[in-house]
């Protein structure tokens, strides 16, 4: 296992030796890819982190590069992607990954109340670090530093609370360090003053507070925010508990709290105290907590005394995502902030909402203030009663602005906090907080706190399992673990069983008076009625994510009425943005909980028949899109299908179609599935069919090629359709044939001529042959080959099918070369070249020159091949086609080694390519190319293992005469190491097996 190190130096470890990484630049995109966790990361995106500003012209190249630097010296652990490159590791194989990993575990033992174990897991967290985060880069990735490094500030001031919180002894020299490397950090300094305290040094304690004021005055214009402040005053006094923390309570009067005249209530005012209980299992939510404090505490320095404008905060988000509980919690830790009372109320705006009127009279009743008749005084009342003081009032569910503003007091030195399923747009000058669902690691941590940390310590798979399909929801999560904490006969893993069923997952998340349904429920019973109907849609057709034009298929309307249903959705938090897209353009999603409500709703509230159309159109829009981006760019590959009836037009067609194929998979493949369901079978199979001979095909997509092929299939036999069955099952013999299962693919193909044979679809039948063809040809059967790619170009010439023609021809022409018939095979491909350029396919014309290059290479005529690759390299490039790239490069490599020009890098890169695609046949193509590099440079020790490897990856693919050539190479091998009997033998079977199939290589026996 090879281990990253990122807190320091950019570091590889493999046991106890360092790895060595040469060079800035390869590190710093090595640190690039592994703080992405997993996930693809552009070339685009790379250049930016890696070159900043300033790339240099090459810097495409030299990713290329730094990558096979990279790869020769961790292994394959970075992957090319059509999209880009991603790094496969683990997070406990980095220090980064582990540093997060024991963070997150302390701060739940903290919030448990196990203050000592926090800080023993926040110290081996901090113990990880080497110095600044990713050394050795230069100025690369500086902000991810600069974030790095923050998140071990925080880590350790975390500690220091934990050992405060613990009573155990604090390190001061360190809090000495911290605050003196950071002097505004107030939270270190804090600590460090009550270490100090503790100690019995208060002078020290109070030289502290003196610095940190002087610095904040300096460095920020700033006065030390309360909590400092209220330590400061403990201190002085020599107060029995000098924490500093905020409580639930208020200050009963002002001269009873120390406040100078004017700054409080007076004694003849009561003091309200309406905040509810702070939620006990309170998780996570550490960002958005303290940016809230800091902006009821003192935003821009301001306290209460002095600020000119009143503090608004808005919390919005979904039902259920906690912006309650994180409001209640705001507000009791700034509660000290405001001695003059605080104000609660829940306004109920999803349900029967609160009006102003009723907010305010039970506000002056609890200012002991008399309650007028109209709004209008009792606001004025209100605002009169708060003028001058320091009061904090949280509104809870607010369901508009109008309800709102009535309530909002007009004095600066008060703060109002607000939560609402809106983002209150018109609630001007509000600063806003929008909260999404938790992390992963929190949701576990959330689910450990209320269902209890043993068990899910016992289960740690099973609780990932219920944080994910409660969909890291925290209602659904605090639902889940009250279920648990209720059951102690049940295990985890009952609960992921009982959740795993869709239909009754809404049914399972319900404990008491609180259920996911419910609350779900307020949200779309305010919405108006187009934006209900597009979410039920939106439901029904199951798709995890989507662009705004697929509201317009679903609602048959026009684009600026989808977008305006969309962002009506968005408001209502029933949707968020996922994404900008690769693809161009915003990308939506549901949330999995409302997503099976809304599909809910949808079997209740619409008619079947409604739901078959609304995914008819959209199907038909994708497809209409899909052939938008397949006549721009014809891939050169089977057309499966002739002629495509439901297409729909009217969607916008993006400009970069592998980006859009990369955002719109997932999608695709849920509605195909879904369609099929709905027995579509027609919609279904279009778009199966249409998928699989695109650039979503060429891609290599083989699980969402089945999946979109296998439900398609079901639905078209359930149909009786058999021309339809036909092509879809030899739509899964080309899978399978793209797969390197021959076996497979021949047997598809042969159920679906058995199809087509009964019928009169010439063309269908010429589709057939083709891909029967090019299975015999991988397996040697080249009689076989040769006569079924001859019927499919007749065929195809017969219907005028372009694509088709050149896909046979350029296959026939290979098994021409194969068996020597080398002027034959290049007039097969001029016919291939001249039906590629009539159909306008770059890609088609590119196939072609390299199996032209191929013949020419066989001929011996070296720099006409090499002329051939280099131009049909360039144009793979420009089209961006990985994996042909990657072939491209071998057919080039292996000429150049006959010239005596080969390199070793684009070999390296192409195995690499091969092995992310899952292309079996190429890797082992390219293990032998490897073994070819180093026996023409008088290496044979070196080119026995590739092509050892090659004969073994080989093996169960069937196919001899790719084997046979190995052998022979071998031979080779063994003959420099004196094994002259196994080279012999060797030489003998690859013989046995080029007479067999009437190779050209058959010939070499003369001079044997």
């Amino acid at each position: 296992m090879t281990e990253f190190r990122l807190l320091g130096p950019v570091e590889a470890w493999r046991g106890e030796g360092q790895l060595t990484i040469a060079g800035r630049k390869p590190r710093a995109l090595l640190a690039a890819l592994l703080l992405e966790h997993g996930q693809v990361v552009s070339a685009e995106t790379l250049i930016d982190r890696v070159w900043g500003d300033s790339p240099p012209d090459s810097a495409r190249t030299l990713v290329q590069t730094y990558v096979w630097a990279l790869r020769r010296a961790l292994g394959d652990v970075i992957e090319s992607r059509p999209a880009g490159y991603r790094i496969r590791v683990a997070p406990a194989w980095t220090d980064r990954g582990r540093f997060a990993e024991l963070a997150a575990r302390g701060s739940a033992a903290a919030a448990d109340g196990r203050y000592a174990e926090a800080a023993a897991l926040f110290t081996q967290g901090l113990d990880l670090w080497r110095g600044p985060a990713l050394g050795g880069i230069g100025e690369a990735l500086s902000v991810a530093a600069a974030g790095l490094d923050e998140e071990r500030l925080v880590v350790m001031e975390q500690r220091a609370q934990a050992q405060l919180d613990a009573g155990t002894p604090v390190v001061v020299a360190e809090l000495r360090a911290l605050v003196a490397a950071h002097p505004t950090r107030e939270r270190a300094r804090k600590h460090l003053m009550l270490a100090l305290h503790r100690a019995g040094r208060h002078a020290e304690a109070l030289e502290v507070f003196a610095q940190g004021r002087q610095a904040l005055a300096d460095e920020l214009g700033v006065e030390p925010g309360p909590d400092l402040q209220a330590l400061h005053v403990s201190i002085l006094r020599a107060s029995g508990d000098p924490t500093g923390h905020a409580s639930a309570r208020t200050v009963a009067r002002g001269d009873e709290a120390g406040c100078e005249h004017g700054d409080s209530v007076p004694a003849s005012v009561p003091v309200p105290a309406l905040l509810p209980p702070a939620t006990a299992d309170f998780t996570a939510r550490a960002r958005p907590l303290a940016e809230l404090v800091r902006h009821l505490v003192g935003a821009g320095g301001d306290t209460a005394s002095t600020r000119t404008a009143l503090p608004v905060c808005v919390i919005s988000g979904t039902g259920g995502v906690g912006k309650s509980a994180l409001a209640v919690e705001v507000a009791h830790r700034t509660a000290e902030a405001y001695p003059d009372g605080h104000l609660y109320a829940d306004l109920s705006g999803a349900t029967t909402a609160a009006t102003p009127e009723e907010v305010l009279a039970r506000f002056l009743r609890a200012l002991g203030r008399p309650v007028p008749d109209s709004l209008h005084e009792r606001v004025d009342l209100f605002r009169t009663t708060l003028a001058g003081r320091r009061m904090l009032l949280v509104l809870d569910d607010a369901g508009s602005e109008a309800q709102v503003r009535p309530l909002l007091p007009g004095a600066a030195s008060c703060a109002v906090l607000v939560t609402s399923r809106s983002r209150l747009p018109a609630l001007t000058g509000a600063h806003r907080i929008e909260l999404d669902v938790l992390g992963p690691a929190e949701a576990v941590a959330l689910l450990a706190r209320v269902a209890g940390a043993e068990r899910v310590a016992a289960e740690p798979a099973a609780a990932q399992c219920i944080a994910r399909l409660c969909g890291h929801l925290p209602l659904a999560l605090r639902t889940a673990g009250a279920r648990l904490a209720t059951r102690r006969h049940w295990t985890l893993r009952t609960l992921v069983e009982r959740l795993s069923d869709e239909y009754r997952r809404l049914d399972e998340l319900a404990v008491g008076d609180i259920a996911v349904r419910a609350s779900v429920a307020l949200s779309y019973e305010a919405l108006d009625d187009g934006a209900r109907r597009a979410f039920r849609l939106l439901g029904a057709l199951g798709v995890p994510d989507f662009a705004p034009w697929l509201v317009t298929a679903l609602l048959d309307t026009d684009p600026r009425t989808a977008d305006d249903t969309v962002e009506r959705l968005t408001d209502a938090h029933l949707l968020s943005v996922v994404s900008g897209g690769r693809g161009g353009g915003l990308r939506y999603r549901l949330h999995d909980l409302h997503r099976v409500y809304a599909a809910e709703r949808a079997a209740a509230e619409d008619a079947p028949r409604l739901l078959r159309d609304a995914a008819t159109r959209a199907l038909g829009s994708w497809l209409w899109l899909i052939r938008r981006h397949a006549a721009a760019a014809p891939s050169g590959e089977l057309e499966m299908c002739a002629h495509y009836t439901t297409a729909r037009a009217g969607a916008p067609v993006a400009e970069d179609a592998a980006a859009w194929y990369e955002s719109e998979a997932a999608a695709l493949v849920a509605a195909v599935e879904r369609a099929a369901a709905l027995d579509l079978a027609l919609p279904a199979r279009e778009v199966a069919l249409a998928l699989g001979s695109s650039s979503f095909g060429v891609a290599n997509r083989f699980e969402e090629w089945w999946r979109t092929h296998d439900a398609a299939i079901a639905a078209t036999r359930r149909a009786g359709d058999r021309s339809g069955e036909a092509m879809l099952l030899a739509g899964l013999g080309q899978l399978r044939y793209s797969q390197d299962r021959y076996g497979e693919a021949l047997a598809y193909f042969e159920q679906a001529r058995a199809l087509v044979e009964k019928t009169d679809d010439l063309r269908g039948l010429a589709v057939v042959l083709a891909g029967t063809g090019s299975v015999h040809r991988e397996q040697g059967r080249f009689a076989a080959a040769r006569a079924a790619l001859s019927r499919a170009a007749e065929g195809f010439r017969v219907t005028r099918d372009d694509a088709g023609l050149g896909y046979a021809s350029r296959l026939a022409a290979s098994v021409d070369l194969e068996q020597g018939r080398h002027e034959q095979a290049l007039t097969t491909l001029e016919e291939a070249h001249h039906a590629y350029r009539r159909l306008g396919s770059r890609r088609g014309v590119a196939l072609t020159l390299r199996t032209t290059g191929l013949v020419h290479r066989a001929l011996g005529d070296h720099p006409v091949a090499e002329r051939l690759f280099e131009q049909a390299l360039g144009m793979l490039q420009d089209l961006g086609d990985e994996l042909m790239i990657a072939y491209t490069r071998l057919a080039l490599s292996k000429t150049r080694i006959r010239l005596g020009t080969a390199t070793l890098p684009p070999l390296l890169d192409a195995l690499a390519v091969c092995r992310a695609h899952h292309d079996t046949l190429g890797e082992g193509m390219a293990l032998r190319t490897l073994g070819e590099f180093h026996l023409a440079a008088g290496r044979p020790g070196q080119a026995a293992g590739p092509l050892l490897h090659a004969l073994r990856v080989w093996e169960p693919l069937g196919v001899p005469l790719f084997r046979a050539r190995a052998m022979r190479d071998l031979a080779e091998v063994r003959e420099a190491e004196e094994a002259y009997a196994e080279a012999a033998a060797l030489r003998a079977d690859a013989l046995a097996v080029f007479t067999e199939l009437e190779a050209r290589e058959q010939a070499e026996s003369l001079v044997w």
